[in-house]
C-alpha cells in the first residue's frame, strides 16, 4: 500500500473550465496544488491566468468543473476562510484610513489584533508613515502596499496575487519578496501571477497558460517561459 503524501493537495481543480459564448477563458483544467507550495502562475494578457485566481477565490463562477479548497468548493465560506486572494487592481474604501482598513478586514474573519499589530503589518509593507491616511488617495504604489497589508491582515492556508508587482516600487518589491518567502517556510502556499521573470527564476514551479490552456507545468527558466507563452 502507497504510503500516504507527505504534503496533500490544498487546492484542487478537475475539469474547471469558464467560458463566455463562443470565448474560452479557461479549458478545463486539471490541476493541484499542495500546501507549502509557492508557485508561479505565467501567461500573455487574456491568457487564463486572472479567470483562474477569480475562479478559485469564488469571485466567478465556473461554467464546468469544480475546484476545492481545502475539499471545500471554490466559494463556500469554508473555502473562503481558507483563501486570500489579493487582486491586480486594489479594492478600497473611499473613507478608511489603512489602519481602518485593517482592522475592518481582520474583524470580518474573527482576528483580534492590536494597533501595535497593524503598525507592524504597515511597517513591513512600507505605510507606517501614511497609516492614518486615505488610500483612496494614495498613488498606485501606494494603493498596492494597502491591498497587500489587507490580504495578510487575515488568516488563510493558501494566498493567490495576481500580478503585484506592478507599481511597486524596488524596496516595495524586496519587501513583499520576502514576505512570501516567510510565508513559504511557513507552510503556507502561495500562487502569484505575474510577468515578472525574476520571481519565476525563485520558485521550483511554473505554471504557464497561453489561450486558455496549460502548456506548462513544473519548474521553468524566463527564456523557456517566454517560448511557452507565445510573448
Amino acid at each position: 500500500m502507497p504510503s500516504p503524501d507527505p504534503t496533500p493537495a490544498l487546492l484542487v481543480a478537475e475539469q474547471a473550465s469558464k467560458t463566455y459564448a463562443d470565448l474560452v477563458a479557461l479549458a478545463p483544467l486539471d490541476l493541484q496544488i499542495s500546501a507549502g507550495t509557492m508557485v508561479a502562475l505565467v501567461g500573455h494578457n487574456g491568457s487564463g491566468k486572472s479567470t483562474f485566481l477569480r475562479l478559485a477565490s469564488g469571485l466567478l463562477e465556473l461554467t464546468d468543473g469544480e475546484i476545492t479548497i481545502n475539499g471545500a468548493p471554490a466559494g463556500s465560506s469554508d473555502a473562503r476562510a481558507a483563501l486570500s486572494f489579493l487582486p491586480d487592481e486594489p479594492v478600497l474604501y473611499d473613507d478608511l484610513s489603512v489602519q481602518e482598513h485593517l482592522a475592518y478586514v481582520s474583524a470580518l474573519h474573527g482576528v483580534h489584533a492590536t494597533r501595535d499589530d497593524f503598525n507592524e503589518l504597515v511597517e513591513r509593507v512600507g505605510l507606517a508613515a501614511r497609516a492614518d491616511d486615505l488610500p483612496a488617495r494614495f498613488s498606485r504604489g501606494l494603493r498596492q502596499k494597502t491591498s497587500i497589508a489587507l490580504a495578510l491582515a487575515r488568516p488563510f492556508d493558501l494566498l493567490m496575487v495576481d500580478e503585484p508587482f506592478v507599481g511597486l516600487d524596488a524596496p516595495g518589491k524586496d519587501a513583499l519578496l520576502g514576505i512570501f518567502d516567510e510565508l513559504h517556510g511557513h507552510g503556507r502556499a502561495i500562487v502569484v501571477a505575474t510577468h515578472d521573470a525574476g520571481f519565476v527564476e525563485r520558485v521550483g514551479r511554473c505554471i504557464a497558460l497561453r489561450d486558455g490552456e496549460v502548456v506548462h507545468d513544473g519548474p521553468a527558466t524566463p527564456a523557456e517561459v517566454l517560448r511557452l507563452v507565445g510573448s
